[in-house]
């Protein structure tokens, strides 16, 4: 059974990758109001100041997310303490809470060189998408290091070992996962900074490979596709290992996984029906980043440390 410590730790790891996916969820925003140059090229200052005063909306909005992000590395550094007096060294949530404050860090940087470089508001450069590209890498990583503190809580359960090449899957299908999110996050950008003005798909395949069109225009085609084809090989991975051999717990996170491949993918089709709206590009990357949540557990459920039946 846990101890006291132990389980206050997992409340602790679940609640603080709930407050990070508000605070991931709000740096969307920032970018889709264009709010990014709310304090200027000045980080960790805004214009200069330390609270920035007579502040325009854009300028309340980033403010607002850097003390979000702010108590998110407080959050992390108080969860390895956690860690610290719950489990013993070498144990896999303390690894998890380390590898958090590590991501937190590094997401931080990202973000204050997206400020300080002037890759924020209207800029539509190559440089911009990369460093996008990075930083939805660097989230994704960070929010699998706090689930995995989170999970690894729990004590390891009687179950039959995973079939043998359940690892490989897996593997593949997160690094498939992480495609996938680079690809939205680049159309993402694309969709905030050259909205779509005809109606229809044909209008719209002419504007973004008509002449002049951006290379943001013309990349956002392909992530449907890559996302629809990682989404099938997802489902797949997930049905194979959640059949009546394997045990309660990788049943219902594979059910999960199937679950969420399907609603994200009927999102990201509403998402372009409606022209990418920016209320509708939040939900998208909820739903998204819940999956990619959902199939990590998955893989921590099927091959993480189990006892002896």
């Amino acid at each position: 059974m846990p101890t006291t410590a132990q389980t206050r730790f997992e409340r602790l790891a679940w609640a603080v990758l709930g407050y990070t996916v508000l605070v991931i969820l709000f740096g969307a925003w920032v970018r889709i109001t264009g709010s990014g140059a709310g304090c200027g090229e000045h980080w960790p200052s805004c214009h200069g100041e330390l609270v920035p005063r007579s502040p325009s909306i854009a300028t309340v909005i980033e403010f607002t997310h850097r003390l979000t992000s702010g108590l998110c590395l407080i959050a992390v550094l108080a969860l390895v303490w956690a860690a610290r007096r719950a489990f013993p060294a070498g144990h896999p949530a303390r690894t998890g809470a380390a590898l958090a404050v590590l991501f937190t860090i590094t997401e931080a940087l990202v973000g204050a060189g997206l400020v300080r470089f002037g890759l924020v508001d209207k800029n539509d450069s190559i440089a911009r998408a990369v460093v996008m590209a990075i930083h939805l890498v660097n989230t994704s990583l960070l929010t699998a290091a706090l689930t995995h503190a989170a999970w690894s809580a729990r004590p390891p359960t009687s179950s039959p070992p995973p079939p043998q090449r359940a690892a490989l899957w897996l593997s593949t299908a997160l690094v498939g996962l992480l495609v996938v999110g680079v690809s939205g996050s680049v159309t993402a950008l694309g969709d905030t900074l050259f909205p779509a003005q005809a109606l229809d798909l044909a209008g719209r395949l002419s504007e973004d490979y008509g002449a002049g069109a951006h290379f943001l225009q013309r990349l956002r085609v392909f992530h449907p596709f890559i996302a629809v084809g990682l989404g099938l090989y997802v489902v797949v991975v997930a049905s194979a290992l959640s059949g009546p051999q394997a045990d309660a717990q990788a049943r219902r996170w594979g059910g999960v996984v199937m679950l969420g491949v399907v609603v994200q993918v009927v999102a990201g089709v509403v998402n372009i029906l409606l022209s990418a709206p920016g209320w509708m590009q939040v939900v998208h990357l909820l739903l998204g980043t819940g999956l990619w949540i959902a199939v990590v557990i998955l893989a921590l459920a099927v091959l993480g440390p189990r006892r002896a039946a």
